[in-house]
């Protein structure tokens, strides 16, 4: 039988990863665009709608309140045929592999680790692809129940340790902390912290993966952010607006104002 604390995790986790339509922003590139761009070990940041991407977005001041990593084909097919390229960890289901769809109508950033060696691609690749199946304890009440206020009343700078509090085991309820683990795996700097300066440059020392959360891949100097609506010949004046909604039709009640003082 389950335990008391499992069953109270899992309506938690329920809880907490339940989608909230009416905040899920619109997706200003298309699914199409950066499904084009993606490369194995890219890192896609997603701007979630569910009750913990609200609490992981106002701890981090984040718009990012997601990441999972493309790894291509070896992620496999989901059960209905589909590629599944993106691996994650999710609260309920652990860490999976995901089709592209998933997060077709959210908006998204790509971030890409800048010269990783082509070997140690595969062994970021096989790492992940190696941690599917590994499930979240959800008897982890406590670790659970942080999430359930969306704005913790908690000072600005305990925000990133409140991320990692529970159990000491390395959480899976921040997919981020996945991510990291796959990168450290290979010496690869995400946001180190300098620890001394040095005649020859300053020394870092790496940020435990468990404080390592979504926003960090978009503020690394060392990961390209790479938006797929620049890749190509882009010309603001060829841009399609809606007949009626032009930029400059919307500004020309002001103009008329301005010159019409009446």
């Amino acid at each position: 039988m389950r335990s008391l604390l499992q069953r109270l995790g899992e309506a938690i986790a329920a809880y907490l990863v339940r989608p909230r339509p009416d905040l899920r922003p619109p997706a200003v590139v298309g699914e199409r665009a950066w499904q084009a761009e993606l490369r194995p070990c890219d890192v896609l940041l997603v701007d979630g709608s569910s009750k913990i991407s609200a609490g992981i977005k106002y701890l981090t001041q984040s718009t990012w309140s997601h990441s999972a990593l493309y790894v291509g084909d070896a992620g496999g097919s989901t059960v209905d045929g589909e590629p599944a390229v993106l691996l994650e960890a999710d609260m309920r289901d652990g860490v999976c592999a995901v089709p592209l769809s998933k997060y077709a109508l959210y908006n998204v950033r790509i971030c890409r680790p800048a010269e990783l060696a082509p070997d140690d691609v595969e062994r970021v690749l096989r790492f992940a692809v190696e941690s599917i199946g590994q499930q979240y304890d959800l008897r982890n009440v406590i670790d659970l129940a942080r999430w359930l206020l969306p704005e913790p009343p908690v000072p600005a700078r305990f925000r990133r340790r409140l991320m990692a509090l529970g159990s000491g085991e390395p959480t899976r309820a921040i997919c981020s902390t996945l991510i990291a683990r796959c990168f450290q795996s290979v010496g690869y700097p995400i946001l180190p912290s300098v620890t001394e300066e040095h005649p020859d440059g300053p020394r870092f020392r790496p940020r435990h993966h468990s404080f390592v959360t979504p926003r960090d891949f978009d503020l690394s100097p060392y990961f390209d952010v790479v938006k797929p609506s620049l890749s190509g010949t882009f010309d603001y004046r060829s841009f399609p607006w809606h007949e009626d909604a032009r930029p400059e039709a919307a500004s020309l009640p002001l103009a008329r104002r301005a010159a019409d003082p009446r």
